[in-house]
């Protein structure tokens, strides 16, 4: 007998110093499942931590990005499976907000619920145009989760955000992309080469500088002026202090590219 061989239901692709973390239950449309959530948990951690991923693609199988929670796993809803089941999830969710690597969301087609969540992790969402999206949650008359109403405001503004929430209305593709929701539009069949273009693009980046950039972006919505400035003046203090802005400059004065070497 021939042995069948199982799927994961994460994988990790490597290129280069891009790794892309593929959602792969397409029969369930990539929904949120255990596999699913589990194979994150395991291989995220290390992917932030690997020195030599400087970029990181998510993007799923199918006709699907994520389609949202798995409503299998919902119907033990005490209160303390469910905070518990919340709780597990931020595991890896709050690594994924708040990493120094950029990371890119290729939509692949639908993102719904806590996929929506999913692809609002990104720094830069590249979306076919088959993508599409929406809350979910009020279908079934669920709080937003995964951090989407913290998310999804900053991404296109509390009017929009509420339209999109509250009324659970599909957005389309082209649409997304016009409200700023999407960063790049592409075609399906480009839409890997573009993620992964994008993905090595920064990957080739100043390392130090692309971190510094994105907790200040972060800590601007927390802050008050001053407390910002402070903390934008200690980050330009980091920068100035690596290697690669020594790079840069010399570059810049050699009338060549910068070669960064992500220190």
């Amino acid at each position: 007998m021939t042995a069948t061989t199982v799927e994961p239901s994460v994988r990790v692709e490597r290129e280069g110093a891009v790794a892309t973390l593929v959602l792969n239950e397409p029969k369930s449309m990539n929904a949120m499942s255990a596999g699913i959530k589990a194979g994150i948990e395991e291989h995220l951690p290390a992917l932030l931590a690997d020195p030599e991923v400087r970029a990181i693609v998510i993007t799923g199988t199918g006709r699907a990005f994520c389609a949202g929670g798995d409503i299998r796993s919902m119907d033990d809803r005490g209160p303390l499976v469910v905070k518990a089941r919340m709780t597990r999830t931020y595991r890896w969710l709050v690594p994924l907000l708040t990493a120094d690597k950029p990371i890119i969301c290729a939509v692949n087609g639908a993102a719904a619920g806590a996929g929506l969540s999913l692809a609002l992790t990104a720094d830069l969402i590249v979306a076919s145009r088959d993508a599409r999206f929406k809350a979910g949650f009020p279908g079934l008359g669920a709080a937003a989760d995964l951090g989407l109403a913290y998310t999804l405001p900053r991404a296109v503004g509390y009017q929009r955000a509420s339209d999109i929430l509250l009324t659970n209305r599909e957005v389309s593709a082209e649409e997304a992309h016009a409200m700023g929701l999407v960063a790049r539009l592409t075609a399906p069949e480009a839409l890997m080469a573009t993620a992964m273009e994008l993905a090595e693009t920064l990957a080739r980046g100043p390392t130090v500088s692309l971190a510094l950039t994105k907790r200040l972006m972060r800590r601007a919505y927390e802050l008050p002026i001053e407390g910002f400035l402070e903390a934008e003046a200690l980050s330009q203090v980091v920068a100035f202090g690596s290697a690669d802005f020594d790079e840069g400059v010399a570059a810049f004065k050699g009338k060549r590219k910068p070669d960064f070497k992500g220190r």
